[in-house]
């Protein structure tokens, strides 16, 4: 087999005769591979190296991450439990009251998206939340709403603040966990979060 070698600046370039060919440069392999790929006996290049380290970085937060939090301050006592009986269309007070004063944070307890966030009749400004687990957590008698329907949030996220506003005796967030978004499906707030490692109460 018959062989011919050119050079050009910067490039070596072998010519096999018989139907067989390929070019090797200072950059890398040509041909079949791609100019960016690297050879598996190089050490990652700085940059891929920097990649590799943030995400490393945003793997550890995550796994830092609550995936579940209380939808407000732990300093804030429970002023109405769920299920007490009275006056209530269900007959039960359906969630868990907060005496929260007007403006204190309210946040989202997990992952999920928001579904309603206005005005909802007896509940006030009010945001509902359809949880990752099928759930629907709602957040009622608002001064504020910091959030927009569709929105994705996580525990924690601000989703507003408590206040007075709907058909409110005083003062504080009514927070509510339901099987399906309409009323008269709810469980028990304290027990629901209590499996997923939170406790209200």
């Amino acid at each position: 087999m018959t062989s011919q070698t050119r050079r050009e600046p910067g490039i070596v370039r072998r010519i096999l005769t018989g139907g067989l060919a390929a070019a090797v440069s200072i950059c890398g392999f040509a041909g079949s591979a791609s100019l960016n790929s690297r050879p598996h006996n190089l050490a990652p290049a700085a940059d891929d190296m920097g990649r590799q380290g943030k995400g490393q970085e945003r793997q550890t937060l995550s796994r830092r991450a609550p995936s579940y939090s209380r939808p407000i301050s732990a300093a804030v006592r429970i002023s109405e439990r769920w299920g007490v009986p009275g006056s209530w269309a269900a007959g039960h007070h359906t969630g868990v009251d907060f005496a929260a004063a007007p403006g204190t944070t309210v946040r989202s307890v997990g992952t999920g998206r928001v579904e309603l966030a206005g005005e909802a009749g007896a509940y006030g400004n009010a945001v509902i939340v359809h949880m990752k687990d099928g759930k629907h957590v709602l957040f009622a008698h608002l001064s504020k709403i910091t959030v927009r329907p569709g929105r994705t949030v996580r525990a924690n996220t601000v989703v507003g603040e408590s206040g007075n506003t709907g058909r409110s005796t005083g003062p504080h967030l009514h927070f509510e966990v339901r099987k399906e978004r309409g009323y008269g499906t709810e469980v028990d707030p304290v027990t629901y979060l209590a499996r997923h490692g939170v406790r209200i109460a």
